[in-house]
């Protein structure tokens, strides 16, 4: 027994002999045996292969915390309470329905005040709302209010930024919490962080504004719309760039971009990472740091080749020859290019996490852009290659539509934005998607008429119905002097002869009576006269 517990000893001793003596350096190595563990902790992990990181990015960048100019997401979080301090208002919590039961969907707007300028673009918003159909002079008889303070730039280092706002607006006696008022925004929050901080409290009011996060927006109170620039027209506007001899859809160049780049600051992530996708014949992606008063400062090894080669192209030639058009974010999480790329029927590729798109609430945006995610760049030339041509031609039509239904004017924009509000007052005769995102649009098919696409006939084909076998005539006859026309005699005679008339309604309109029943032609159809005294 003695002697087998001896050659465990030698045995046991012998084992650590070897191991300190060939495996001794690695084990001291261990932060278990170093008298430096705590320090050992701290500076882990030490990024020191530069063989591996030298083509990527340096170590000294890698071990850095980020941006320091970026905020931290207790930061946002505390930047959104103090903007959004009624972050849980909804139609049924704070809008008062009762001041559009009598006179319906009215819209007042506060008198303008000669001693406050308003920008180009406040001023078109509150021309469109004063000439359209939604207007009212009279407060009392209003369901929405619109402010005549300019709240579009909320950028306190712009020049037309608008101060004390919230001291006007309290001195305002409709303004009631903001209950019942609609304000505008395009630009909220300045550098560095860009917030979504407006400056003023807006209470309980709705918020119609351009680069909303989806964080931030309130569903079915607020409603986000488009940036627009400033010559953006007040009516009509131009109409899209596609032609009927533009099949097949695939053009020059698959996929474009022609930009800033920022070398610093919020948003210069995604923008600094798009010339990693550029292979110089279909896939263009170009970018400046050649902007900003600072660019030389901050400029780093790409500027001057980005510069030159960014000067080789046109931007207008490029949306008009490219099927995609990448549309990242910016400071802020919109940009014009949106609509740029909507007129050119070259597709929206959006780079953009978690932007509240343009009137999401009605516009289906997966039948006309493709959006991607800001760290899954380098998968997007893949992706939009996958797309069949049949489906590429589908969206570009579907760019067409919206752009000319919803974003060719400053009008089509506002009107957009009440429609989509007085839809709220009464959902069960609201517009369905289909209605919105379907030609003529749903600024043409008015809930007051019917919201059943069977009742409209340009939805025959589409819903597989076709149209009744008889038809009613509407003829308007305007006719100051009292006497009737022999046209609009031959009118009525030619109209009731057709065998698919089923009866004929006359609007009369002038400021005598209508001529007797004798003075009007006879036909084989119900005649029906309307006396309509408005001139």
């Amino acid at each position: 027994m003695q002697t087998r517990k001896k050659y465990i000893f030698l045995t046991f001793l012998a084992s650590w002999l070897l191991l300190f003596s060939f495996g001794g350096d690695q084990l001291r190595r261990f932060a278990f045996f170093s008298a430096r563990k705590g320090e050992a902790r701290k500076i882990w992990p030490r990024w020191t292969d530069r063989s591996l990181l030298r083509s990527f990015a340096d170590p000294e960048e890698l071990q850095s915390d980020g941006d320091p100019s970026l905020p931290s997401p207790r930061a946002r979080r505390a930047a959104r309470l103090n903007v959004y301090k009624n972050s849980r208002c909804r139609m049924e919590t704070c809008f008062d329905f009762s001041r559009c039961e009598k006179n319906g969907f009215k819209v007042f707007t506060y008198p303008r005040e000669k001693d406050q300028p308003l920008s180009e673009s406040y001023d078109k918003i509150l021309t469109s709302i004063e000439r359209s159909r939604y207007y009212t002079p009279n407060p009392e008889e209003a369901c929405l209010f619109i402010l005549s303070i300019d709240t579009l730039d909320r950028d306190h280092l712009s020049g037309q930024y608008v101060r004390n706002v919230d001291e006007k607006i309290r001195g305002f006696s409709l303004w009631n919490g903001g209950r019942n008022h609609l304000i505008f925004n395009l630009y909220s929050g300045t550098w560095p962080n860009y917030t979504e901080d407006l400056g003023f409290d807006i209470g309980q009011a709705l918020l119609a504004k351009a680069s909303f996060y989806t964080e931030n927006f309130r569903p079915g109170f607020d409603v986000s719309i488009p940036l627009f620039p400033k010559d953006h027209p007040q009516r009509g506007g131009e109409r899209g760039w596609l032609s009927q001899d533009s099949i097949p859809p695939r053009k020059k160049y698959l996929l474009v971009f022609k930009g800033k780049r920022y070398l610093t600051g919020i948003g210069s992530g995604t923008r600094n990472a798009l010339h990693h996708i550029h292979n110089g014949r279909d896939i263009i992606s170009l970018t400046t740091c050649k902007h900003g008063k600072d660019w030389q400062k901050h400029k780093d090894t790409r500027c001057d080749k980005d510069n030159v080669d960014y000067e080789k192209f046109d931007y207008q030639e490029l949306l008009h020859n490219s099927t995609f058009c990448i549309v990242p974010r910016g400071r802020r999480l919109g940009s014009f290019r949106f609509l740029e790329a909507l007129q050119a029927a070259c597709i929206p590729v959006l780079l953009s996490d978690g932007w509240e798109l343009p009137f999401a609430e009605a516009i289906d945006w997966g039948k006309a852009a493709v959006v991607g995610n800001e760290k899954l760049l380098l998968q997007i030339p893949s992706a939009v290659r996958c797309l069949h041509p049949e489906r590429v031609l589908a969206f570009q039509q579907q760019t067409q539509f919206l752009w000319d239904a919803y974003f060719s004017s400053v009008d089509k924009i506002v009107h957009t934005t009440l429609e989509i509000i007085k839809d709220r007052l009464l959902p069960h005769r609201s517009r369905s998607r289909f209605l919105w995102n379907a030609l003529p649009g749903g600024l043409l098919v008015l809930p007051d008429f019917s919201t059943h696409p069977g009742d409209f006939p340009f939805y025959y084909l589409q819903q597989g119905s076709s149209p009744s076998e008889k038809f009613t005539a509407l003829i308007r006859a305007v006719s100051p002097s009292g006497s009737l026309s022999q046209t609009i005699l031959r009118l009525i005679q030619a109209v009731s002869a057709s065998q698919y008339c089923a009866q004929i309604l006359v609007l009369w309109s002038c400021e005598k009576p209508p001529p007797p029943r004798g003075r009007w032609p006879q036909t084989t159809v119900p005649l029906t006269i309307i006396q309509d005294r408005r001139k």
